[in-house]
């Protein structure tokens, strides 16, 4: 049974005060133990110390936005796995459609990405997602392999039990629309189908694929309840407790695949 996993995406939002406020208050609210949930928040690089040490001793993890793959040396503006881990980071978002889109990332730098983040024991939230164009065009399962195929390049087995699938429609993301049940599950389904194919049938089992794209409330048990979608990877909503909370509630009471 694969075990729900709610994380919150900060991206360039917060302040050292605001940041440490909403992250001493989901520790507060978040047990050590959450019985089926694993929760993360990932800040901003600024502020990944002062959020570490608010959500201590909490059911909170710390996770990053981002890395640089080459080791630490003259990269000037760039952070090394080596940094995140020293600051208590348990995760690294990779592959994000803003820096796809926006930074012009490839599959060819996510993959050394990855494969850096996984030779130095850090696991990876690897993010991946078609436009609206896209979808419009019926390329949505062609483009989601591609991005799985090019971001996890040389990752073998044992790597990929160290990865979580993200599935972000980019038309979902900061937009207010959200995939519908159907489509996510349609969306995770193939993803899953992939991992099959691509390694094995246990790895398909055992990987957890979350859901991303405007997760709010409201919409959170719908998606889900869905068997293949095992948790979200939140924006906008988790900047806030009150928004927040309800999504980690939500994993909590669904059903389990």
């Amino acid at each position: 049974m694969r075990r729900k996993f709610v994380a919150g995406n900060w991206k360039m939002n917060t302040l050292s005060r605001s940041a440490v406020e909403l992250a001493s208050a989901l520790a507060k609210a978040v047990p050590a133990r959450l019985p089926a949930v694993d929760v993360a928040v990932c800040p901003p690089f600024p502020y990944l110390s002062a959020v570490g040490a608010a959500i201590t001793g909490s059911g909170v993890v710390l996770g990053a936005q981002n890395v640089w793959h080459e080791k630490p040396g003259a990269f000037t503006g760039e952070v090394a796995v080596e940094m995140l881990l020293d600051v208590g980071c348990r995760w690294v978002i990779l592959g994000h459609s803003e820096r796809r889109q926006v930074l012009k990332e490839t599959d060819e730098l996510i993959s050394r990405k990855v494969l850096a983040s996984l030779a130095n024991g850090l696991p990876v939230i690897l993010c991946v997602g078609e436009t609206l164009d896209q979808r419009k065009a019926g390329q949505t399962e062609s483009v989601l392999d591609g991005q799985m195929q090019g971001s996890l390049a040389g990752v073998d087995v044992q790597g990929i039990g160290q990865v979580v699938v993200a599935y972000e429609p980019v038309w979902a993301i900061g937009t207010g629309m959200t995939a519908s049940t159907e489509q996510a599950e349609s969306a995770h389904l193939h993803l899953r189908r992939w991992l099959e194919i691509r390694y094995n049938p246990g790895v398909a089992a055992a990987t957890r694929i979350l859901y991303g794209g405007s997760v709010k409330a409201q919409n959170a048990q719908s998606l889900l309840e869905q068997p293949d979608v095992d948790g979200a990877l939140v924006g906008g909503a988790s900047l806030k407790v009150d928004d927040f909370l309800p999504i980690i509630r939500a994993a909590e009471t669904a059903r389990k695949s």
